[in-house]
């Protein structure tokens, strides 16, 4: 039972404050030589040394540069004032510029933090301007910027494709039509919510000028272009077989630089600024993982892998009740710790009972990774409700944001449902 203690001794210090990284890496330096000796962690420098090595995780500094190159080239205000006219038109327009936007900014950039601010500061204030509803517009900025999280180049996906052993391309291929499932039930939400309360969604002055109205047309695409470029020449280099996500994520660096010379950003300073960042999200995502990984070693050593599998495989339901189990747990999870302990320490917990189980794992994987998106938006630690909490006007209250978010984890949850029950509908089996 050391095991399961030790698991139940490092959620506590993680929902204490401890930081992450030495929660893990010092739960499992004391457990482990209480049970085994320190002779347990002879091997770890080797493990250190393949986690290093590891081709595949290479590609999540290259993505982190590449999205934060692209949130200083002005390309989200861009984005967003065109889309903004284009669809203003329209009851709920902006909330459904807002959306598209975000998706974008998913496909090109993957930055949660990035795209929830760069949308918090120029589509926030709009909608404020214009009458909709306070709860409506936190909720949209919200989910529209976690879209990154399940939409490729994410890196949940490059994550989990490391735990649990599947090609990310995979991964990357099965997330698209669950993303888009997500986008289209978001515009229906705002369709409706429009229909229905059109004083709190309300449509924009249309320009009676049929000649400024064309180039309002003109100015959207040209805003559209260069990260739908991006998104093809990364994403399409990957679905075709081109290149590996890692030369891919390569590649869109160099296209996030000419990008920036495009929207006449680049400068060294921007590129030194960028890689510094770059850095700062690395370590904290490696050493988490250098963490996790010694976490995991000492769990196995004790026997604690065993117990879980045990239990898991002799659920009621057999692979229905511990499918339904685990994304209940993960969801739980995901409202107190960051998804990337979930990925690192709970999901190679569950990847092998759901492997004896017979559960497809790009299934799997899909499932969880939803899921998981679901954590930015649930209070009280989702991460997009504090970055919009940070930058939102004074007139715009906590509780507006959470209850702006929970019509869009609902619509999450039965996202991820659909594929449970569905999974052939997204080509996932």
């Amino acid at each position: 039972m050391i095991g399961i203690v030790m698991f139940f001794v490092a959620l506590l210090m993680l929902l204490v404050g401890f930081p992450v990284a030495f929660t893990f890496g010092g739960v499992a330096l004391i457990f482990g030589v209480w049970a085994e000796g320190m002779d347990m962690f002879a091997f770890m420098p080797f493990r250190i040394q393949s986690i290093m090595q590891n081709v595949v995780l290479m590609a999540v500094p290259l993505f982190v540069f590449m999205g934060i190159v692209l949130q200083k080239t002005r390309l989200a205000e861009q984005l967003l004032e065109s889309m903004g006219k284009l669809f203003g038109g329209i009851r709920g327009g902006l909330a459904i510029s807002t959306v598209l936007v975000g998706a974008l900014l998913a496909a090109s950039t993957g930055v949660v933090g990035a795209s929830v601010v760069a949308m918090g500061l120029i589509s926030l204030p709009v909608m404020l301007k214009y009458n909709y509803d306070k709860s409506l517009a936190c909720g949209t900025i919200c989910a529209s910027g976690t879209l990154g999280q399940i939409i490729p180049p994410s890196i949940i996906l490059i994550i989990l494709g490391d735990v649990m052993g599947i090609p990310v391309g995979d991964l990357f291929k099965a997330a698209v039509g669950p993303g888009f499932m997500l986008i289209g039930v978001y515009i229906v939400y705002i369709v409706i919510y429009a229909w229905m309360r059109p004083e709190q969604a309300p449509a924009l002055p249309l320009d009676d000028d049929v000649a400024s109205r064309r180039e309002q047309y003109v100015k959207a695409i040209k805003a559209i272009i260069p990260p739908l470029a991006l998104i093809l020449i990364v994403l399409g280099s990957i679905f075709a077989g081109i290149a590996t996500p890692t030369e891919s994520a390569a590649l869109g660096c160099v296209g996030a630089l000419f990008l920036a010379v495009v929207y006449k950003q680049f400068s060294w300073k921007m590129v030194y600024e960028s890689s510094k960042e770059t850095v700062k999200v690395t370590a904290m995502v490696f050493a988490i993982l250098l963490g996790a990984t010694a976490f995991s070693m000492a769990f196995t050593y004790t026997g604690g892998d065993y117990i879980v599998e045990e239990v898991l495989s002799n659920l009621p339901g057999g692979a229905t009740g511990f499918l339904l189990l685990s994304m209940l747990a993960i969801l739980i999870l995901g409202f107190f710790i960051d998804f990337v302990e979930i990925s690192f320490i709970i999901v190679p917990i569950l990847a092998p009972v759901a492997d004896a189980l017979g559960i497809a794992p790009v299934w799997f994987a899909i499932l969880i990774a939803m899921n998981l998106q679901t954590s930015f938006l649930t209070p009280p630690f989702g991460f997009s409700l504090f970055y919009l909490k940070g930058v939102a006007p004074s007139s715009i209250q906590t509780v507006d944001i959470y209850k702006g978010v929970v019509p869009f984890i609902l619509m999450q949850v039965a996202v991820v449902i659909s594929i449970l029950v569905f999974p052939e509908f997204y080509g996932l089996v």
